[in-house]
């Protein structure tokens, strides 16, 4: 009899399947799909919240998910770090470090995934567009960083074909779509079928919904949680908008062109991460 292997995930909404769920209100999302697809036995441990910073990761869910002794681990943070005041490259490469280290002397196995543009599919302000994606862009090289540190396996989501087709997203355009999410659960399946039996995964058929019916979710959701979050996160825009315009005032005659650099377990360039431009992100 084959030992029954436990798949742990950590993180923010996407990793708790935010963008696709059923008609009870339940998220799935692509490690349930890969979960179900594993021919081993095994344990499917999803900790992740929608919201989740990497200082939750690392305080309340990484020792909940120890205590299952992890065979495999996802650990898909860093979006929720990126849209508040006081974003810390640092201080999400402290987290990262802390929580893959504490993964791996567990015995674990470890996924990543690199975030995509979001400029590419999200329509904004062109300044904020340039802060947002410079500090998507730090994020994920904490990411790449910590993954060549560690031997971790990361999934560049920036590389795959057709990523930003629109059938690839949620209506919300901030989270994969029930396919977006397949199509992850497929590269990831990809990333572990070296070592593990999974069946491939099964797209279901898409269904076009009417744009009355996008219009209804909106009013029905989208609206309340803009409100809602409007407490927080308008300001922090509001404010990193001032910024970039302080920034290109009393810098206009400054290189702006630099990298983080985080201890040299690979060559960035190289690594395909793209240059953030202060080494201290706004």
């Amino acid at each position: 009899m084959k030992p029954v292997a436990v798949f742990a995930v950590l993180g923010d909404s996407a990793a708790s399947g935010v963008g696709d769920t059923d008609i009870n209100g339940v998220s799935k999302g692509w490690s349930y799909y890969l979960a179900k697809n594993f021919q081993d036995p095994l344990v499917y441990v999803n900790l992740s919240r929608p919201g989740a910073k990497s200082d939750e990761v690392l305080i309340d869910q990484l020792p909940k998910a120890i205590i299952h002794q992890p065979t495999i681990t996802a650990v898909i943070v860093g979006g929720n770090d990126a849209l508040r005041n006081g974003f810390s490259p640092q201080h999400l490469h402290q987290n990262l470090r802390i929580i893959i280290k504490t993964l791996k002397a567990a015995g674990s196995e470890v996924l990543l995934l690199q975030l995509h543009d979001p400029t590419q599919i999200v329509p904004m302000p062109k300044t904020l567009g340039t802060v947002l994606k410079r500090r998507i862009n730090a994020v994920n090289q904490v990411t790449q960083a910590i993954a060549a540190e560690f031997g971790s396996q990361i999934l560049r989501t920036r590389d795959l074909e057709g990523i930003y087709e629109r059938k690839v997203w949620h209506i919300d355009r901030m989270h994969p779509s029930k396919f977006g999410h397949q199509l992850l659960a497929h590269h990831f399946r990809e990333i572990l079928s070296s070592r593990w039996d999974i069946s491939p995964i099964t797209f279901e058929p898409i269904t076009v919904k009417p744009k009355s019916e996008s219009i209804k979710w909106m009013l029905r959701n989208g609206t309340p949680w803009f409100l809602k979050r409007s407490v927080d996160l308008l300001p922090a825009a509001l404010y990193l908008i001032g910024c970039e315009y302080l920034r290109r005032i009393f810098r206009s005659n400054q290189e702006t062109s630099a990298v983080i650099y985080y201890p040299e377990f690979v060559n960035h360039r190289e690594a395909g991460i793209p240059e953030v431009f202060e080494a201290r992100v706004s």
